[in-house]
Order: C-alpha cells, then structure tokens, then sequence
C-alpha cells in the first residue's frame, strides 16, 4: 500500500479533483436528477481503471529494471535535479551503484534514484 500511495498519490489528487468538478456540474439546476449518480460511477470508474493501468506498467517495469541491474546490466535513470547538464544518469553495478529497496544508491552521489524512474540502458545516447 506504501508504494501504490507513492507512486499514485498525484493521480489520486487529479483523480479527486475530476470527481470533485463532476460532482459540481452534475448538481446543477438544468441537469437531470440522475446526472451526479451516473457522472460519478462513469468518471470514477474511468479514474479507477486509468489508474490501476498506470500502477499495474510501473511496477512491471520497476521489476524489469530491478531484475536487469541485479544482472548487472547498465540502466538509466531520469535526473530530475539537474536538467541543464544532463537529463539522465546511468547506474550499474560497475559504477558503484546498489539496489536498496526500490532506490538505487551510491556514496559518491548524494541523491538516490527510484527504480520507477528508470529503465534498461540500450547503449544508444540520444543526441
């Protein structure tokens, strides 16, 4: 449940706030009695799906990236803190990188990085 609530947590507020607009338009005076009944279950629903979709792809690819670091495979990671110099990392365990639960950590870099930001390296540096 930690995780869904860490990956998801953004989708949840979004989700929520779609609810929430439903429900408002729903209530209105010109539309009809069953709108905020059927506008809820419909937009609900379609959040729910989208969502289990999103949680189901992410952690099959954390897996993947997990399964393929522990191989010793090389994996690149998105960095977020420093987008002027270089918007990816790339982590093996050759460079001193580790698996600790789903972040990868080294003790020459202060920030870890989360397996779900990452995926398998394929030797190709876009240009």
């Amino acid at each position: 449940m930690d995780l869904f609530l860490e990956l998801e947590v953004v989708y949840l507020v979004i989700g929520a706030f779609l609810l929430s607009v439903t429900a408002f338009v729903t209530t209105r005076d010109f539309m009809p009695k069953v709108a905020f009944k059927r506008g809820m279950l419909i937009v609900g629903g379609f959040v729910a799906i989208l969502i289990s979709i999103h949680y189901s792809m992410t952690t099959a690819r954390m897996q993947g990236v997990k399964k393929l670091f522990n191989a010793g495979e090389t994996i690149i990671c998105e960095n977020k803190m420093r987008r002027t110099i270089s918007r990816s990392v790339l982590l093996s365990k050759k460079m001193g990188w580790r698996l600790e639960g789903d972040l990868f950590k080294n003790d020459d870099y202060t920030r870890a990085f989360h397996t779900s930001r990452c995926i398998e390296f394929d030797g190709i540096v876009p240009q």
